[in-house]
């Protein structure tokens, strides 16, 4: 199987016909009409991603979208109307990692949910007698007063304690640690983090790097650490 999708919509028939596509393509797949039904499949088993519709009766996507991050490490990927830009900003300042507007193509739907899971996907390890200890990369990297675990994708502050963190964010962080004092345009970090069917003028990554300095910034209102470079995009300084 390809991962464990949960599908979390109130619409009988597009539940069927992403199980049917997703099963298709190798997934193995559960399905939910909301809030509760989401809670009891969860129990079930865990997925790897959560493909979550936002307008929902009763707990919306978005109230959904808030209990799956705060309580499991899941992939989300969010479905909303095409002109709900408000939500779709909100979705990810919530940390879903990615959204699609309906109505979509379902081959484009496929794409996301792949992109998505190969972001969650820890690098396998290498072996010593596959790399020399000499030149191995390290395994962590400081972030400002922080750690960013390249093997495992956690990010730990000062004290040891794990702080949140979704694919999207990872990969940004990665970016960003790898290159201090190097400014990155938004198209390079569309590039860099594998993120090319984005829009360079998607705020998607503004949003991205707000919720980072809110989690490695001593004041997220006055970065230091990830400075916006005007006009030119965003600048690690170690």
């Amino acid at each position: 199987m390809a991962g464990r999708i949960l599908v979390v919509d109130d619409d009988r028939d597009v539940r069927t016909m992403l199980s049917e596509y997703l099963s298709a393509h190798g997934f193995e797949v559960d399905a939910a009409d909301g809030g509760e039904a989401m809670r009891a499949a969860l129990a079930r088993a865990l997925p790897d991603l959560v493909l979550l519709d936002l307008r929902l009766p009763g707990e919306d996507g978005l109230t959904l979208a808030r209990y799956l991050r705060e309580h499991h490490r899941v992939g989300i990927v969010m479905v909303t109307g095409a002109g709900d830009v408000v939500d779709r900003i909100v979705g990810l300042e919530l940390g879903a990692d990615d959204y699609l507007a309906k109505p979509f193509e379902p081959r484009e739907l496929l794409a996301r949910i792949k992109s998505v899971l190969r972001r969650l996907q820890p690098p396998a390890a290498e072996s010593a007698v596959e790399r020399p200890a000499a030149t191995a990369a390290p395994a962590r990297l400081a972030v400002g007063p922080c750690h960013l675990d390249l093997r495992s994708h956690q990010l730990f502050d000062a004290e040891g304690r794990e702080l949140d963190l979704t694919a999207m964010e990872f990969d940004l962080l990665r970016v960003f640690a790898e290159r201090p004092n190097q400014v990155l345009s938004r198209d390079q970090l569309l590039t860099l983090t594998r993120n090319r069917e984005w829009e360079p003028f998607d705020r998607s990554i503004d949003i991205r790097i707000a919720r980072l300095r809110r989690k490695i910034e001593p004041d997220p209102e006055r970065p230091r650490l990830i400075r916006t470079v005007r006009g030119a995009g965003y600048m690690y300084v170690p």
